[in-house]
């Protein structure tokens, strides 16, 4: 068991973003059951759950003409399309069955609002609005974060450098993640994060 600064944080291991899923990520389930055995080594435990409302602005389905994967401009920036996934109390939005949540200490649900994206599980897309995970895990007396999940390229790429940037002592763990790697997205999000000052195991 790791001391009481450190927390595992697991990224968005749910079934739309598991083989079958609506944004499946390749062999996304292999890395559940190395999950659950990591979970024993952490005081701290926090699981993220993308949570959209039907039609949320991120959705190709949302926007004219559009298909997934390609990108528009929103008033925070550009904003990559996807299929419609992880709606709101779904089967496609609930946690893989088997991943083990029981000794999780904090979910934190992001993307619920309409008309902003939430990669991060710090921050929506805009960088600015936060999610709480910065004082849960201040008050916690956290100060090491190790990041697993998916996807490495998006939400756990986004949350890594944020929690970096916030000052937290960041390791992502690239056995217990897999990958989306839209052109190219892997490499570049990889880059990103060892410029943050993350720790890439």
């Amino acid at each position: 068991m790791r001391d009481a600064t450190h927390a595992l944080i697991v990224i968005d291991v749910q079934n739309d973003f598991c083989p079958g899923g609506a944004l499946a990520v390749a062999d996304g389930d292999a890395i559940i059951a190395p999950i659950n055995a990591a979970l024993a080594e952490y005081p701290v435990k926090v699981f993220t759950q993308d949570w959209h409302p039907v039609g949320h602005s991120s959705f190709a389905t949302s926007h004219t003409g559009k298909a997934p994967f390609e990108t528009t401009e929103m008033p925070y920036g550009t904003q990559v399309l996807w299929p419609d996934h992880c709606e709101q109390g779904s089967n496609g939005a609930a946690f893989h069955p088997d991943l083990n949540t029981t000794p999780g200490d904090l979910v934190i649900r992001k993307g619920f609002r309409p008309q902003i994206d939430s990669y991060s599980a710090f921050f929506e897309n805009d960088r600015i609005t936060p999610t709480g995970l910065e004082g849960y895990l201040r008050t916690r007396g956290v100060t090491h974060l190790t990041l697993v999940g998916l996807a490495t390229d998006f939400c756990v790429a986004y949350s890594a450098i944020d929690g970096a940037t916030l000052g937290f002592d960041v390791t992502v763990d690239t056995t217990l993640c897999r990958a989306i790697d839209l052109d190219g997205s892997l490499q570049v999000a990889l880059d990103q994060m060892k410029a943050a000052g993350v720790t890439l195991v």
